[in-house]
């Protein structure tokens, strides 16, 4: 499944069937919630790898890995109202930093705002960046 649109469609099924992680790592270690960008690497890939739950770091190179992951979960980013966050890669080199920007807004409250999205606002946002791409790829 690599068209961004079905991958987010897909998204909002897994994140509906098993819950938004907002914690620690990528995956909950207690229950089947994952956090956004896992749930897009699970619709893209069809697999949730270990590392989700025990180490960030490698979880993050497993999702940047999948170029249809990383599609989608720029579409959700740039579905955002908020400015993608920037991760310095070298002195005066920034690189936008999209899993972080849709990590970061499922679970901080935005502006104005004192709890973050909950699950159903999260799910709301995907599909309506799932309808966004399908209407411009059919465009």
């Amino acid at each position: 499944m690599h068209n961004t649109a079905d991958i987010l469609a897909e998204t909002a099924h897994i994140l509906t069937t098993h819950g938004l992680h907002t914690g620690e790592q990528f995956a909950a270690t207690d229950s089947d919630a994952v956090d956004i960008c896992a749930a897009v690497y699970m619709a893209a890939e069809g697999t949730c790898p270990i590392e989700f739950s025990t180490d960030e770091s490698t979880s993050l190179a497993i999702i940047e890995a999948s170029a249809p992951a990383m599609a989608a979960i720029r579409a959700i980013s740039d579905s955002l109202d908020s400015d993608v966050n920037e991760t310095e890669i070298a002195p005066g080199m920034s690189v936008p930093d999209y899993i972080e920007h849709v990590s970061q807004w499922a679970m901080t409250p935005g502006i104005g705002q004192t709890t973050p999205p909950t699950t159903s606002e999260v799910i709301g946002r995907i599909l309506r960046a799932a309808n966004h791409v399908a209407i411009q790829t059919a465009a």
